[in-house]
């Protein structure tokens, strides 16, 4: 049962409009201010890898104020400057696409084939509503299904999870109609809001727009920096770090940071050793994932902060997974790389689960360290 303290919460979020800052009860009864209007309009705004164009103007219009120059490359990436007083250069990165998929097919009869764009698990598709974003008629809400007998028909047993290969979307339109108001290659994303959930929020794309959401709150309470911060909100990285690769060759930095979220596998059909994180716990300061192992001196840093400040914070190895750090790394002749990560349940679904104490501790932290980074730290 929802206590009416928390369904006011979340009547309030549903009903923001993201001009101002929404005070949300945190763990221990500590009050943080979360700007949960920005986070709303970030995961809830489309944009699949190479179709990020409208959370790209959210991002501008957060960041323009925040920042000494701003452009946008060839990619897509928005780069963000704000000038240090030293000669460091750290670039930041946490990317704005989500997963979700393309129109490959409009058949006769109005049902659509889908491409994946990035990593599905079909099990948790089925009966999904979905948003088809055309190019001239708007967004078409429609259903994400496959083609299997109600369960009144099962006679013996539920049919099994289907294959990404099974789905299609029913815009509950003629066919025609559908023909003249979907194009292959249209873009299309789940269509789920952002909730406040207890402690902690629940929403589509917050991997990893609530990686950007800490970069662009990291950037308005960064008041004397050390070092030049290069915040880039990348594209592309769902399919293979690809706006992080090109923004990282053209910024060249000293040290590079990717905010990102992780997994918080904690939940029950998991043994304790397969969490990877916990929610709550804190800020996640990755040591290695399948695509990256970080820079030891810069883990080591990152965690001396947070003892030193009383930041809530937890070590994460990752088994499987990576990050925009990947890309960072390998840059021109390399690159000292971290990740800052955010645990979060439920990854690559429609209610992905992110503790509003972790967002703050990850924010925090991450000002701390561009306060005092120094390009000597982490020289072998």
């Amino acid at each position: 049962m929802t206590k009416k303290s928390d369904a006011k919460k979340t009547t309030a979020l549903a009903g923001d409009t993201g001009n101002g800052h929404t005070t949300t009860a945190l763990p221990h009864g500590a009050t943080t201010p979360i700007n949960l209007g920005l986070l709303k309009r970030l995961t809830e705004t489309p944009g699949t890898s190479g179709r990020e164009e409208q959370v790209r103007e959210v991002v501008l219009s957060e960041m323009k104020p925040l920042v000494d120059e701003i452009s946008v490359d060839a990619l897509g990436n928005v780069i963000g400057v704000k000038r240090g007083s030293g000669t460091t250069k750290v670039m930041l990165a946490a990317h704005m696409d989500e997963i979700g998929f393309l129109v490959k097919h409009v058949a006769s009869n109005g049902y659509l084939r889908v491409q994946p764009v990035g990593g599905h698990d079909p099990s948790v598709l089925v009966a999904q509503r979905v948003l088809v974003h055309t190019e001239h008629h708007g967004a078409l809400r429609g259903v994400l299904t496959a083609a299997r007998k109600p369960i009144h028909l099962q006679r013996d047993k539920a049919e099994g999870a289907p294959a990404l290969t099974d789905l299609f979307v029913d815009l509950g339109i003629k066919g025609e109609q559908v023909n003249e108001m979907v194009e292959v290659g249209d873009f299309v994303t789940m269509d789920r809001t952002l909730e406040v959930v207890g402690d902690c929020v629940i929403s589509k794309a917050l991997d990893d727009r609530s990686g950007v959401f800490v970069m662009l709150e990291a950037l308005r309470r960064l008041k004397n920096p050390v070092a030049t911060v290069y915040a880039v909100a990348t594209v592309q990285e769902e399919v293979g770090l690809r706006g992080a690769q090109a923004a990282a060759y053209t910024v060249d930095a000293d040290v590079a940071i990717a905010l990102d979220t992780t997994l918080a596998v904690e939940m029950p059909g998991s043994g304790e050793h397969e969490a990877v994180t916990k929610l709550g716990a804190g800020v996640a300061i990755k040591i290695m994932d399948s695509g990256h192992i970080a820079h030891p001196k810069l883990v080591r840093h990152l965690r001396e902060i947070a003892r030193r400040e009383g930041i809530p914070y937890q070590m994460e190895v990752l088994p499987a997974g990576s990050t925009d750090a990947a890309a960072m790394q390998k840059a021109r002749g390399g690159t000292t790389s971290a990740t800052l990560s955010l645990p979060s349940r439920y990854v690559h679904t429609v209610n992905e689960m992110v503790a509003l104490s972790d967002i703050e501790a990850d924010i925090n932290l991450l000002v701390t360290y561009l306060g005092e980074i120094q390009p000597e730290d982490y020289q072998y």
